[in-house]
């Protein structure tokens, strides 16, 4: 997620075009009423309610909560609420969390045209992530309209498969089946669990905040977070529309599940369907995602509009009108009016120990594992990688994990790969196999990176009379990650070897002078070694060190792909991680 500074006001130019729009709307809504009465009195306090000159309030509103906002708008409209004696006239439209933020902090890219006076997100982790970049004339409170328990939704076929097979839903499904201790899901429970992208929406925030608290803290856990991450990314979606869509396409996921806010079904099912969706609630308990309103109007008597509106969607007609939408209520006691039988009736019950802190440090997770990576992997053929393993050679083993490795990396990656060993390309000690770049688009011909890579992970064999030449493809895949450097990526040359350099050309300190001479701090790049067997760690971990990167040995086949892992979760404390073997 993007974030910038904040402007302490708005620029001349976007004041008068401001200006403009609210004296357009205000001259539509004066026409709009002009032929009944210019000024109206209202029962109750009698008040004078000027309709030439309404205070105008624009409200964004989250995608979900939205609809019912309009229609709230449409009724407080009606009312004739008033400020002086002034009308206060809402309108809201349906913009992304994300992009309000951007828009509230200062941001130049990715923002509105103009800057909201209320703010309906759907989830308070955006109003504190807000405050926490500068957004200014955001209030210290706010109130919560409507609230949605998170659930995990699918096909009604396959919720009762899954209680068949007595399988229930639970928050470690959310990580790929590896963590879980095998290679593939059993046939009685999701293949993908997919996530909303969490730096769009609320829901994906939460389910963050969810998995942390599942797996704890520690080198561990960050490891199984850094699994789901990578996960999460290759099934996210940008809003809960197309997640709902996806759960009904059977190309490719068979046994899809989602996870989304209750409310969200309660819409999907709206059209009828021979296999509706189901809402089913995780057994350790859900979390329930809220949606604050937060006054952002500059102007004292536009904020004073907002804040009125605010107010009033607390009322019971508001609250009414929000639970008749699919929500609970906006302290969460009262459910939907009508659920129907694919929502579950009653209180839901939720996990204690996620706290607003929980969800912001998750959050915070996630921004640091999310960037998509620009990645040069230098796969080690030489003689030491012949040796034999069990039924392969050690070449094969590690080849075998990187095959279930690149199914973690999302088509925002850009990645390459070179084998490396002495003589190889024309003598240079490395040869090129697929060119550094998007690896969801082809280098040549009609397959894509990602397709090629997976068929190299098969036929990629090692030479068992060539020398290693480490040192020099090491050097030399530094220089191609620099050559391609990418800054909204996380640069990194990953290196698969046995360890072992047999001294043809590059010699250690030679290397370890050129990459101390020539790392740049303003741009990056990390080297990762996973070494397999045993290896000269102090070798490496000078190699490493000298760009912040980390050494992973792995003593067995099995942990090839836990070191992987390790390596990524690096991101969670870079650049100020210590040293790591």
């Amino acid at each position: 997620m993007r974030l910038g500074r904040h402007r302490a006001a708005l620029p001349a130019e976007q004041r008068r075009r401001k200006a403009l729009q609210r004296g357009l709307l205000a001259g539509a809504a004066a026409l709009a009423i002009v032929t009944a009465t210019v000024v109206v009195i209202f029962g109750g306090g009698g008040a004078l309610c000027s309709t030439r000159e309404p205070v105008l309030v624009s409200v964004a509103a989250a995608v979900d909560v939205a609809p019912a906002a309009m229609e709230a708008a449409g009724r407080f409209n009606d009312e004739k609420n008033t400020v002086g004696s002034r009308c206060v006239l809402v309108q809201v439209t349906e913009q992304p969390p994300a992009t309000v933020l951007r828009t509230l902090i200062g941001d130049r890219a990715g923002v509105l045209r103009e800057r909201p006076d209320g703010w309906i997100a759907d989830s308070s982790a955006w109003i504190r992530l807000a405050r926490k970049q500068g957004a200014s004339a955001l209030p210290a409170g706010e109130s919560v309209v409507a609230t949605s328990p998170l659930v995990f939704a699918t096909r009604s076929s396959l919720a009762q498969r899954f209680s068949v097979g007595k399988t229930e839903m639970n928050w470690r499904m959310v990580f790929p089946s590896t963590v879980r201790g095998r290679l593939t899901p059993n046939a009685n429970e999701p293949d993908i669990v997919r996530v909303p992208d969490p730096s769009l929406a609320g829901a994906g925030i939460a389910t963050v905040a969810a998995a942390r608290d599942v797996v704890g803290n520690g080198p561990e856990a960050d490891k199984a977070l850094t699994a789901f991450v990578r996960w999460a990314q290759a099934g996210s979606a940008p809003d809960y529309r197309s997640m709902l869509a996806a759960v009904d396409d059977h190309t490719f996921w068979k046994r899809p599940v989602v996870i989304v806010p209750e409310q969200s079904v309660w819409t999907h099912n709206r059209q009828a369907s021979a296999d509706p969706v189901v809402a089913l609630r995780p057994r350790e308990g859900t979390i329930n995602l809220d949606y604050p309103y937060v006054v952002t109007a500059t102007d004292p008597t536009v904020a004073e509009a907002s804040t009125l509106f605010a107010d009033w969607l607390r009322g019971s007609e508001a609250q009414d009108l929000v639970r008749r939408a699919g929500f609970h209520s906006g302290d969460g006691t009262l459910g939907p009016v009508s659920p129907g039988p694919e929502i579950p009736t009653g209180t839901p019950k939720t996990r204690p120990s996620v706290s607003p802190e929980d969800i912001d440090e998750a959050l915070q997770a996630w921004s640091r594992l999310a960037p998509p990576t620009n990645i040069l992997v230098l796969a080690d053929t030489s003689k030491h990688m012949a040796e034999k393993l069990k039924n392969t050679t050690r070449l094969g083993v590690a080849l075998a994990a990187a095959k279930t490795g690149l199914r973690l990396f999302p088509d925002s990656t850009h990645m390459g790969l070179w084998e490396f060993a002495d003589g190889l390309g024309q003598a240079k000690g490395y040869q090129p196999r697929v060119g550094l770049g998007p690896i969801n688009r082809p280098e040549t011909g009609q397959l894509v990176r990602r397709s090629v890579l997976d068929e190299l992970t098969t036929t990629i064999t090692a030479h068992p009379d060539r020398d290693s030449s480490l040192y020099d493809a090491i050097l030399g895949g530094f220089h191609e990650v620099a050559a391609h450097y990418r800054e909204e990526m996380n640069n990194t040359l990953l290196v698969i070897t046995a360890g072992k350099d047999d001294g043809r050309g590059t010699r250690l300190p030679q290397l370890l002078d050129k990459l101390h001479q020539e790392w740049n701090p303003n741009k990056p790049i990390q080297i990762v070694i996973i070494a397999f067997g045993n290896v000269d760690r102090a070798s490496l971990s000078g190699i490493t060190a000298a760009t912040n990167g980390s050494l992973h040995v792995a003593q067995q086949p099995d942990e090839i792909i836990d070191v992987f892992l390790a390596a990524l979760a690096r991101r969670l404390c870079h650049p100020t991680c210590k040293p790591s073997t």
